[in-house]
């Protein structure tokens, strides 16, 4: 027998090797993103102190996720995160076997079926009537799955991942919370025209009406005298004057693509100092902004704009597309200013 949904099973980074050891991000998200899982609690408004109180069926759902460690002993749970909507997980795969990483997931997905198929029946009146012989086996066969049929895996293959995803999963009830209480700065904004170009935005947009701007785009010329040839003089010195026009007031704008340019935005970061972030990308459903940025949007120290609509397949960044958002900040700062 064909397994259930099969046609319909996507899974992310096709080609790799999913029977193998590895560390994997699995995600799995309710249909219409009802809250089905449970409640999101903030004592006392404060974002820090949010917890996920559990419904009856989000408490199944736990029993389910530890029952897959125990069908699978080769799979170590490190973390996971019920949330009123969605569930994260964090799985350790220590030793190669027959089950690849996606057939186990697909066993925890059926599971959860089973258990959406009776919570259905423990809601529904007419099912509970006495007229349960008569309801048609293909109704009860589809009926309210918990998670869609697409659930998001991610192989991690560097230990800072692992570091970043365990904080993000942790933090999820936190950012909710965040979110719900601030959510000016985390509603994409759409139509922000800025010199005849049309942006979607997420973040303090006030800070497009500041009185400076500066763009952040270190030539790969200053790069080359310094790695190749040890004079990195120019190099130092622009970096320094990035962050100290910051210091002076400006709002730095760019897509900071390079790695001395991240190194630019980690001290703008760390520094709490504002700026304008050019995205390659557009905003999904949901989005929300990823570690330190996140924290940052929050505060309104950070708006980040980008001209492209959201594409679920885009992994990197072309050459075309760095010329262009470099293009952007420039532009920003000129009509800005």
């Amino acid at each position: 027998m064909a397994m259930e949904g099969q046609d319909k099973w996507h899974w992310q980074e096709p080609g790799s090797a999913w029977k193998g050891v590895g560390i994997y991000h699995v995600t799995l998200v309710v249909p219409s993103r009802e809250p089905l899982l449970g409640t999101l609690v903030i004592p006392e408004n404060d974002a820090k102190k949010a917890i996920v109180e559990r419904t009856e069926l989000g408490n199944k759902l736990v029993n389910e996720i530890y029952e897959m460690g125990t069908i699978h002993p080769q799979v170590r749970i490190l973390q996971f995160c019920l949330m009123p909507d969605h569930l994260h997980l964090l799985l350790h795969v220590r030793q190669s076997s027959s089950a690849s990483i996606r057939a186990i997931i697909r066993g925890f997905w059926q599971g959860a079926k089973k258990l959406g198929r009776e919570y259905t029946l423990s809601i529904d009146p007419e099912l509970n009537s006495g007229k349960i012989n008569e309801v048609n086996d293909d109704i009860l066969h589809h009926a309210f799955p918990i998670f869609t049929e697409q659930p998001f895996i991610r192989p991690l293959s560097r230990r800072r991942q692992l570091d970043n995803m365990m904080r993000y999963v942790r933090l999820n009830p936190q950012r909710l919370a965040t979110k719900r209480l601030k959510p000016g700065f985390f509603r994409v904004q759409d139509d922000i025209e800025i010199a005849g170009r049309k942006y979607a935005g997420v973040g303090n947009i006030k800070l497009l009406l500041a009185e400076h701007f500066k763009p952040v785009h270190v030539r790969s010329c200053w790069v080359e005298d310094a790695e190749r040839h040890g004079y990195d003089q120019p190099l130092r010195d622009y970096m320094n004057g990035c962050v100290l026009a910051a210091r002076q007031g400006a709002v730095m704008v760019s897509p900071f693509i390079s790695r001395q340019e991240k190194m630019v935005q980690e001290v703008l970061l760390r520094e709490k100092l504002p700026f304008i972030l050019i995205a390659d990308n557009g905003f999904r459903d949901y989005y929300k902004p990823a570690d330190a940025l996140f924290d940052a949007v929050a505060e309104g120290r950070v708006l980040i704009l980008s001209p492209w609509d959201y594409d679920a397949d885009k992994r990197h960044v072309t050459r075309a597309e760095c010329v262009a958002m470099n293009a952007m900040a420039e532009e920003i700062c000129e009509t800005s200013n």
